[in-house]
């Protein structure tokens, strides 16, 4: 079973990457799932459900999210009716939407989930070791392979969390900073591990922003809108593969594709 991850989806460039890209990409590397974090996928702040559809007909089957989850004002009324997306399961339990998914892949069950981490982020959350430990017990006998998020600010925290997890699940991967990191790797205990996947976006860009506005701010601090930026846009992820009769991950690999990798005949100009 071959599962492939992406980075943040970044607003229309990101998506539109997506589908004139990713089912090409599916077919080469025999992918059998795919999961993406789209909390960045409307504008660039946030998701709705309309972009969400719009991801999962691109060839996505899960869609995680982040801190960004409810920066769309009517999303949080739209969650609960999207099967395919769930939000941050520590944020509380009043929170509309599902803390987790399991999905179906030739007969095996995946179980998803993702947690934000708690320095340097905004919201107000449960522990992110604590709320992922519990949803393990929960899963684990429910599930043939298992696949958490950790969507955080800094490394020490993801890599903790990692570590904490390691022999318990298929693979850790963290979001939220846009960059990828080189790190990914497998552990001693058995799972894949990547501290940050990067986005699904454009590259020529401050984490997905215009540079030149992104730039003015550092430079006088004076506020000013931050656009999606729109040039050389890329995917940017990893795939890794689990043995379906042991349920152990057998490989992990880092994934990175271009615009300029792309065939003119499979680009997508609509």
């Amino acid at each position: 079973m071959r599962i492939l991850v992406l980075g943040d989806i970044v607003g229309r460039p990101g998506r539109a990457f997506l589908k004139s890209r990713l089912k090409e990409v599916k077919s080469e590397q025999k992918v059998d799932l795919v999961f993406a974090n789209g909390e960045n996928a409307a504008g660039g702040a946030g998701i709705t459900a309309k972009t969400a559809e719009e991801i999962r007909k691109a060839g996505v089957d899960a869609i995680t999210l982040g801190d960004h989850v409810w920066d769309q004002m009517n999303f949080h009324r739209e969650i609960d009716e999207l099967e395919f997306v769930c939000r941050p399961a520590n944020l509380p339990s009043s929170n509309p939407g599902r803390d987790h998914l399991v999905l179906d892949s030739g007969g095996k069950k995946v179980g998803l989930f993702t947690v934000l981490g708690r320095t340097f982020m905004g919201p107000k959350v449960s522990c992110p070791f604590d709320t992922a430990n519990r949803l393990v017990e929960k899963l684990k006998n429910e599930v043939d392979a298992l696949v958490v998020e950790i969507h955080a600010e800094t490394t020490s925290e993801k890599e903790a969390i990692g570590w904490f997890l390691d022999g318990k699940v298929n693979l850790i991967f963290g979001t939220h900073t846009h960059v990828p990191t080189a790190d990914g790797r497998i552990l001693k205990g058995g799972t894949a591990y990547q501290s940050d996947l990067g986005m699904t976006g454009p590259r020529e860009s401050v984490l997905g922003r215009e540079i030149e506005a992104c730039v003015g701010r550092f430079v006088d601090g004076l506020p000013r809108k931050c656009p999606v930026a729109q040039g050389d846009v890329g995917l940017q992820g990893c795939l890794v593969e689990i043995n379906p009769a042991t349920g152990k991950t057998i490989a992990f690999e880092r994934i990175e594709i271009r615009e300029e990798d792309l065939s003119p005949s499979s680009i997508d100009e609509s």
